[in-house]
């Protein structure tokens, strides 16, 4: 039996936007997600799939049950949004004061739930099952290991795994398909930066913690540019400074956060290890002290092969419309986390649209996507997905 999936996501078009607006009015912060995960475990449980809550905090698992036994395919979307003021001017805009869903994370929670409808509309033509993961704190790092670590890949564990990300570096119709690695791995830190404080007219008699922290942000690029293989692909970002409580005084200590991203994992220690020698050396030369702290790291994601160029095919029988392209990103997803034990892929798909000014990029106070995308990813993924069952 030929079951056309882009019509039956298409048929949802109305259901996907509004559901997707709505989660964009009620933007929720990692580990926060209550009225989303209720939403999403409402709409599984009227499905009639299996329904775990409270995995990982607030993360949701539900598995739907084909008509015959054969493998399980797990698909992971993302819940959280992001503390950004909203500057857009539509109808749907965030109604939580300095909350928004800036990265696509309403679509993709939307798409998952659409794609749960669709295949449950054909579950008598499966043969195993979909474990749906819908995941929370992806922003923050640690939503994946939560979840893995509350049993997210048990009973029943997975065959496969997949997952997409809706892409403003892309237009609606552009699919991103990579084998290897195709987001970077990323870490992140914190570097305090202390000296004596004193009169900002007498900077003699200081060391100034201010203007070392600025020859150490600018001493830290010299790591990418000169540590750094250039046929490896590194980015060293400042996202923070915090230090001083007037404009006369020269404070006693500066503090700054980033991250960093990498795609060779093998990458990482030498990264760590210049940081901390750029940051102590500096900041001895200029009479200061840095204490340089490392959080918590995720590593790239990265397609297999196979299951990779499975997906292609099947999005390339679909339609003459869509673009496959072979591209990998410098953004960091812990959805590689579920992705390591197992064989998968997961995709980026266009969702800008230039000519509608639907183009700013991720993490931007006026993100926002074209909703044409919504069943597009519906009926593209519902196919890759029973093209295993």
């Amino acid at each position: 039996m030929t079951i056309d999936f882009m019509a039956d996501a298409e048929a949802l078009r109305s259901e996907l936007i509004a559901r997707r607006r709505d989660f964009h009015q009620h933007p929720e912060l990692a580990f926060e997600e209550h009225r989303t995960a209720g939403i999403v475990a409402d709409e599984l449980n009227d499905l009639g799939l299996e329904v775990q809550t409270g995995i990982g905090k607030t993360g949701v698992v539900g598995i739907l049950e084909g008509a015959a036994d054969g493998p399980t395919v797990l698909y992971r979307a993302d819940m959280d949004a992001l503390p950004i003021q909203e500057e857009n001017e539509t109808d749907y805009i965030s109604q939580r004061s300095g909350l928004m869903h800036a990265c696509g994370h309403d679509g993709h929670t939307a798409i998952a739930l659409g794609i749960a409808k669709v295949l449950s509309n054909h579950r008598d033509n499966l043969n195993g099952r979909v474990k749906f993961v819908f995941q929370p704190a992806e922003e923050r790092g640690s939503g994946a290991e939560s979840m893995i670590a509350d049993g997210a890949l048990e009973s029943p564990a997975p065959d496969y795994c997949l997952g997409i990300h809706l892409w403003n570096d892309l237009e609606v119709g552009a699919v991103s398909a990579v084998s290897g690695p195709t987001m970077s791995g990323a870490g992140v830190f914190e570097i305090t930066i202390t000296g004596v404080g004193g009169h900002g007219a007498m900077p003699h008699q200081t060391a100034d913690p201010i203007l070392c922290a600025a020859q150490v942000i600018v001493a830290l690029q010299s790591i990418v540019s000169r540590n750094v293989d250039p046929q490896d692909m590194v980015v060293i970002t400042i996202g923070t400074i915090q230090g001083g409580s007037a404009r006369n005084i020269i404070p006693q200590s500066v503090s700054f956060t980033g991250s960093f991203r990498l795609f060779r994992e093998s990458t990482r220690e030498l990264i760590k290890t210049r940081m901390r020698q750029v940051a102590e050396g500096v900041a001895s030369g200029m009479g200061c002290r840095a204490d340089v702290h490392f959080g918590l790291g995720i590593g790239p994601v990265i397609n297999d092969a196979a299951v990779t160029e499975r997906a292609r095919r099947v999005i390339n029988a679909i339609g003459e419309n869509l673009e496959v392209v072979e591209q990998p990103w410098m953004a960091s997803e812990d959805v590689g986390l579920f992705m390591q034990r197992n064989p998968s892929a997961y995709l980026l798909v266009g969702s800008a649209n230039h000519e509608r000014k639907l183009d700013y990029p991720h993490h931007h106070p006026r993100f926002d996507i074209d909703e044409d995308v919504l069943p597009l990813s519906v009926g593209l993924m519902s196919a890759v997905i029973a093209d295993y069952l």
